[in-house]
Order: C-alpha cells, then sequence, then structure tokens
C-alpha cells in the first residue's frame, strides 16, 4: 500500500474518521496538520491541482483521492478487489 496523506485541521471530525480508517487498516499514513504548517486551502489547492473547498483532502502515492467519503470508498473498493 502507497503511503496516504491526510491534510487537514486538528478540530476536523472527519479528519479524524480518515486516520482511524487509516489505522484500523495499518495503512500507513501521513498527518498533515494546516494549522501547524500554517497552511491555506490555496495552499493544498496548488499541491493536489484543484480547488479545495473541505478537509480532509486526501492523497494515495501522488494519486488525488479526495475527501474522507472519497476515501472510504476507496477503501472498500480496495479491499473488495483484494479478496478476489
Amino acid at each position: 500500500m502507497e503511503q496516504v496523506t491526510i491534510y487537514g485541521r486538528p478540530s476536523c471530525g472527519f479528519c479524524a474518521r480518515a486516520m482511524s480508517l487509516c489505522e484500523s487498516r495499518n495503512m500507513p499514513y501521513t498527518w498533515v496538520d494546516m494549522i501547524e504548517h500554517d497552511m491555506t486551502k490555496a495552499d493544498i489547492a496548488d499541491k493536489i491541482g484543484r480547488p479545495v473547498h473541505t478537509v480532509p483532502q486526501i492523497l494515495v502515492g501522488d494519486t488525488y483521492i479526495g475527501g474522507y467519503d472519497e476515501f472510504s470508498s476507496y477503501v472498500q473498493q480496495l479491499e473488495v478487489d483484494q479478496a478476489r
């Protein structure tokens, strides 16, 4: 599994859920705290190449996945594919 990168804020519930999902599946991840790193949504948009309206913003390797809902779907599909 490639490294997951989660951009978010400490007060974000969906950010916490994304980290918990990684931990429960033993997926390696990096948490990037926007507040600690003095990042704006525009800074993240520059990194991922698309506008950012919400957090978390999640990448797997260099591939943009989206927010928590998209990431959860991605993980579920990955598990289905691995079960085959």
